[in-house]
């Protein structure tokens, strides 16, 4: 295969990391499957990427559904190829995009997923704070739901995105879109215990200082990888059964608040959603919730 793919390939990460401010989570998933279409290009034979035609594209695709792929893993990968081509144009690395007139399957539509707040307090019972690393998973557990923020983003916050006197955080997001979050009582507690006991011993065990507040066992970053197994770790030792994934927990954040009469312009720049209609989703949640409880408790239901 030419070159110049790869080449294109890596000033495209580029520009996602420096211009986009992409999380290296996003990345990794973007590089994945621009190299799995470059696979796809070397069994048919396409030496350059300005060969690729709509043509391809629709082979390409046929693929993708004869291999079983979820209507909504399609979706991404031919929306992270379009984007991936729309850039070489305009970089003028190749003369017209393939993928712009790829019509993305509708995405099955599915509720986001969330804990009860039973769940939570089984989650909340399950962590054992006599050890460094079990404050640490503690503080970060009530951080999580307290404020609703992504990994990628829990992950970067610096101790000096952090004031305990007024309980607040400074995020920082997505386009690199900064939000202040507050945070109530219960998590206060738990970063305060954390801080001054775990953070600081941990901190013990490198030589030089680190500025960010979630620490590893080596007293380096915590980084999303790392608070994702910690989440699957917690859920196997509750009495929860299922796998977490971190967002159930930014899902419960926002379905908890809208449940308990929080307006939804609110809940969206606590989310730090561009769109009011990212946040609308949980509307359907809290009354699929009001349902289900109805129908359980109403003794006429």
């Amino acid at each position: 295969m030419d070159l110049n793919v790869n080449n294109s390939l890596t000033l495209f990460i580029e520009y996602l990391q420096i211009e986009k401010n992409y999380s290296q989570y996003t990345i990794e998933h973007y590089h994945h499957d621009i190299r799995e279409f470059f696979m796809f290009m070397s069994e048919q034979t396409i030496e350059t990427l300005n060969e690729v035609k709509y043509f391809d594209v629709r082979i390409y695709l046929t693929r993708l559904y004869n291999e079983k792929f979820a209507r909504r893993t399609v979706a991404r990968k031919i929306s992270c190829l379009r984007s991936f081509f729309k850039f070489l144009v305009r970089e003028g690395l190749v003369a017209e995009n393939p993928f712009a007139l790829a019509s993305i399957p509708k995405a099955e539509k599915k509720l986001p997923e969330f804990f009860y707040e039973e769940e939570m307090q089984a989650l909340f019972n399950a962590c054992e704070t006599e050890t460094l690393l079990g404050q640490r998973n503690k503080a970060l557990l009530e951080l999580l739901y307290a404020t609703g923020m992504r990994v990628s983003e829990c992950s970067q916050i610096r101790m000096k995105d952090l004031d305990m006197y007024l309980s607040t955080v400074l995020v920082h997001g997505k386009g690199n879109k900064q939000r202040y979050i507050p945070f109530g009582s219960f998590a206060h507690d738990a970063l305060e215990h954390y801080i001054h006991n775990s953070r600081k011993s941990l901190m013990s065990k490198r030589d030089s200082p680190n500025e960010y507040l979630f620490l590893n066992f080596r007293g380096g970053q915590l980084t999303a990888r790392g608070i994702r197994l910690i989440l699957n770790k917690m859920i196997e030792q509750s009495a929860l059964t299922g796998k977490i994934h971190p967002h159930m927990l930014r899902h419960t954040f926002a379905t908890h608040l809208l449940g308990n009469g929080a307006d939804m312009r609110t809940v969206q720049e606590l989310l730090g959603h561009a769109f009011l209609s990212s946040t609308q989703i949980y509307t359907h949640v809290t009354n699929e919730y009001l349902r289900k409880t109805y129908m359980t408790h109403h003794p006429r239901a």
